[in-house]
């Protein structure tokens, strides 16, 4: 996630509230893009940092655990960048150029200069994020699949490249024979499957045979899962997009939540400050005086309670507003209460932390000691198959 500073309840129901079911079923890994901040506000450099921790602490509130997942900083994992450099040898520049979000951003964000080369590869760099960790699965959601299909096609043609080590096939069989004889049989005869007959479900049950195998070191893995699809050595994972649902979550003024919009309520804003945000949010606006009769369709309020409402409250505020047996201010006290609830937990949470910033530093340093572990095994392949392990 890039660094934009405290984040708001739209970022909550988007992204974190996945975030914190999947780290009870994955290993997961969240960073902070802080090199892909500077791809677009590369000239206001100075609100970065703030930023980074503003995140991080809004991260620890809403329930992302330290101890179930790794979280550290982009830029403190330098590899990332060797493994963008090393990549952008290889990578077709009218790839980049037809990224949808190349010319998208750019009209969007007409008022900076994007003509720059940082902007151009930043997918590259995001695919490096990626395979520099060997992810099976990132969570994204419908807008970001093209740059996991990119990250693939990366994968698939640095594989395709330097996949092929000398005495790959020797290497291959060897390697079968440590599955042992009866593994191994099963293994050749899902392999001649797929290879002569197409089967994909033999070539899953051959990869799900593979995962299995708790005793193979990393580089005869590889080598068996390239083996069999007739490739190389798989050096570089191709991962796969996990969709996510899309934040259906309104803002002040019925639109979409988004700071550009100015319609937001932050996760850990004061109390104070939120009553007072719904309450003065704008209503049905045929409802003039309290005794004229409303439509919750037309009112900015109503899908908010879709979204916090039970079914029992929603009944009463549509028959309650279209008879104008309720005044707009009683519609409204039902979300108030609720998103009050929904962020007490998050602000007792973030307390702890703020009180105690060295917590936050050091669970940053951990995850960057993790990461860059996982991140240097990927590099000594990576410059072993592209011939810069010499010393």
């Amino acid at each position: 996630m890039r660094p934009t500073g405290s984040l708001h309840l739209g970022h909550y129901h988007g992204v974190l509230k996945n975030w914190v079911q999947l780290q009870n079923e994955y290993e997961c890994l969240f960073f902070v893009a802080d090199w892909h901040a500077l791809t677009t506000h590369y000239d206001t450099p100075q609100i970065i940092e703030q930023n980074v921790w503003d995140m991080v602490v809004d991260w620890l509130a809403a329930g992302v655990n330290p101890a179930r997942a790794t979280l550290f900083i982009q830029s403190r994992v330098p590899e990332h960048a060797e493994l963008h450099l090393l990549l952008s040898m290889i990578t077709p520049l009218g790839w980049l150029e037809r990224v949808p979000t190349y010319r998208d951003q750019q009209e969007k964000l007409s008022e900076k200069d994007l003509s720059t080369y940082g902007f151009l590869g930043y997918p590259l760099l995001q695919s490096a994020d990626i395979l520099i960790y060997r992810a099976t699965q990132v969570p994204v959601g419908e807008d970001q699949v093209p740059h996991i299909e990119f990250a693939r096609e990366i994968a698939r043609r640095f594989n395709h490249i330097y996949g092929r080590e000398p005495g790959f096939e020797k290497k291959a069989e060897a390697a079968v024979k440590k599955l042992g004889g009866k593994k191994a049989k099963l293994y050749f005869e899902l392999r001649t499957r797929f290879q002569e007959q197409g089967d994909d479900e033999a070539l899953e049950s051959a990869k799900a045979l593979l995962d299995e195998q708790q005793s193979l070191n990393h580089g005869d893995r590889e080598r068996l899962f390239g083996y069999l699809e007739g490739g190389g050595k798989m050096i570089l994972s191709e991962p796969r997009a996990m969709l996510t649902a899309a934040s259906k979550m309104p803002g002040l003024d019925g639109q979409k939540m988004s700071k550009s919009y100015n319609n937001t309520i932050t996760l850990r804003e004061d109390e104070a400050s939120v009553s007072k945000k719904i309450r003065t949010m704008p209503t049905d606006p045929a409802r003039i005086r309290r005794s004229d009769p409303g439509d919750p369709d037309k009112c900015p309020v109503w899908p908010l309670h879709q979204v916090y409402s039970s079914e029992d409250t929603k009944q009463w505020v549509m028959q309650g507003c279209k008879s104008a047996g309720i005044g707009c201010i009683e519609c409204k006290q039902p979300v108030i209460d609720a998103v009050l609830e929904e962020q007490r937990p998050m602000r007792e949470r973030a307390q702890l932390y703020l009180d105690d910033p060295a917590l936050v530093r050091n669970i940053i340093a951990d995850g960057c000691e993790k990461a860059r572990k996982l991140a240097s095994d990927t590099m000594r392949d990576v410059r072993e198959a592209m011939g810069l392990s010499y010393s």
